[in-house]
């Protein structure tokens, strides 16, 4: 079998199951429309193609949450996007959000005490993963340096500062949901996420912030099939190329730079194998990687997986009264 084509195939009814699942929730959560974050990036870019083809443009409302570290193609992006499909849209900095809490001030304190060097006037930043297929599973987190585009230097980041620290980044995603469930409620508008499957089973998202929302269309869609949507729907060409990212860092930080460590067709490939059960054999052909490879990358997963349960689980409720 080719595992590529099992993802790629049928997404005429792919869109249609998924339209149709957007519409029957927010009419049972007798909602009128959704509010979604549009970031400039494929999986918003799809969902909110999505929304306007079920619901109607009228009933679909863009919320760009720009902060002073993202990307400006971020908002550009999702201005041209949200214009193109004719969505009302509004831009809501959260900058201000993150100065009043001090996050920037902090995230600058710890880089400082990992790279002595650190200038925030004359340096980016971001924080990366080694790539798994040449380092295998040594997983040690890495902040690096850009000067002018060009990466200038690179420390390991303590376990101690890299827990810090990521909780300072989630706090950004909390600021959108926020700002999100604000004009959704006033609107009685859904918040609708973009999570995939591909970052749900890897807990790729913020709980309570890209992931506090009220419902999911694309979380049994691989990343791949994400692609392959946006070229049906026929997305914004410079969108579908732009290389996936959370874009929370003052140098662009690609999601495979950090979180999947590995192309995004490589992952999907043993996510779907995993998934499926099937034969090492079939991966191997798939893939193209070893064996040892394979068998090393879906014990990475595993691992990944049971690190981040704690993220896709609802809060445990203690049930004294039955």
């Amino acid at each position: 079998m080719q595992i590529m084509d099992e993802l790629n195939r049928d997404i005429d009814e792919v869109a249609l199951t998924l339209r149709h699942f957007i519409k029957e929730k927010i009419v049972g959560f007798k909602k009128k429309g959704a509010v979604i974050g549009v970031s400039g990036g494929i999986d918003s870019a799809v969902i909110l193609a999505l929304c306007v083809q079920e619901l109607g443009a009228e009933n679909v409302f863009g919320m760009l949450l720009p902060e002073k570290e993202s990307a400006p193609s971020s908002k550009t992006l999702g201005a041209e996007i949200c214009e193109s499909l004719g969505v009302t849209y509004e831009e809501v900095p959260i900058s201000p959000i993150l100065e009043a809490l001090d996050i920037y001030k902090k995230k600058e304190q710890v880089i400082k005490r990992t790279c002595p060097e650190y200038d925030p006037n004359i340096h980016e930043t971001s924080l990366v993963l080694p790539d798994f297929l040449s380092t295998g599973a040594v997983n040690v987190p890495y902040l690096k340096l850009f000067k002018d585009g060009e990466a200038v230097a690179q420390h390991r980041l303590k376990a101690s500062d890299y827990l810090e620290i990521i909780g300072l980044q989630g706090v950004k995603q909390r600021s959108r949901m926020i700002v999100q469930y604000m004009y959704a409620e006033k609107k009685n508008y859904i918040v609708c996420g973009t999570t995939n499957k591909t970052e749900l089973a890897l807990g790729q998202f913020v709980k309570y912030g890209d992931g506090g929302v009220d419902i999911e269309p694309l979380a049994d869609c691989y990343k791949t099939q994400v692609y392959a949507l946006a070229k049906y729907l026929n997305v914004n060409e410079e969108i579908i190329k732009r290389p996936p990212s959370a874009d929370t860092w003052s140098h662009y930080t690609s999601d495979q730079d950090f979180y999947w460590r590995m192309p995004i067709q490589i992952m999907d490939q043993l996510l779907y194998g995993k998934e499926h059960k099937l034969s090492l054999d079939v991966i191997e052909k798939n893939t193209g990687l070893p064996r040892e490879t394979i068998q090393n990358a879906l014990k990475h997963i595993e691992r990944v997986e049971t690190t981040t349960e704690y993220i896709r689980a609802a809060p445990p409720t203690c049930f004294i009264n039955r």
